[in-house]
């Protein structure tokens, strides 16, 4: 495959969703790419803005807290896994409003409590923090909600 077959491919590949560097060395590595051909496409990409990684943290943040209910522990770690710099990983947790935040949190942790079918008391909590913390959620606002919950 040409540089420019592969550079139109990634284009599309990149304007379909948001990507980061690594997946898109991933399917360069898929297209059989030497690594000089590889850094090419990569810095074209960059150049024309379909490659952004500050976006990409952005939307993923965004994304994963809305659609998935994830926290932000979770979010900082898939983030970090995609080698994204603490930077853009900083300012793609300012995307999550803190009231957005907190309504979240509340929705998912009540809407799991009401469902736990478990009757014994310690492994009903153990089940709830373990499925908040899984989620990427503060230890602390685990506990906390879990206390609260088990009041009512």
């Amino acid at each position: 495959m040409t540089i420019k077959e592969a550079l139109q491919k990634l284009e599309h590949f990149c304007a379909y969703q948001d990507r980061c560097h690594d997946e898109v060395v991933t399917k360069l590595h898929s297209l059989k790419m030497s690594s000089d051909e590889t850094d090419i496409i990569i810095v074209k990409l960059i150049e024309d803005n379909f490659l952004n990684e500050t976006r990409f943290a952005c939307s993923f943040a965004r994304g994963k807290h809305r659609i998935k209910n994830w926290g932000k522990i979770r979010i900082v770690n898939e983030l970090k896994i995609r080698h994204i710099s603490t930077t853009n990983i900083n300012l793609a947790l300012k995307e999550i409003t803190p009231d957005e935040y907190e309504a979240t949190f509340n929705q998912v942790s009540e809407r799991f409590w009401e469902n736990l079918t478990e009757t014994n008391s310690l492994k009903r909590r153990k089940k709830f923090c373990d499925y908040m913390l899984r989620r990427g959620y503060e230890s602390n606002l685990v506990y906390d909600k879990m206390k609260e919950l088990e009041l009512l």
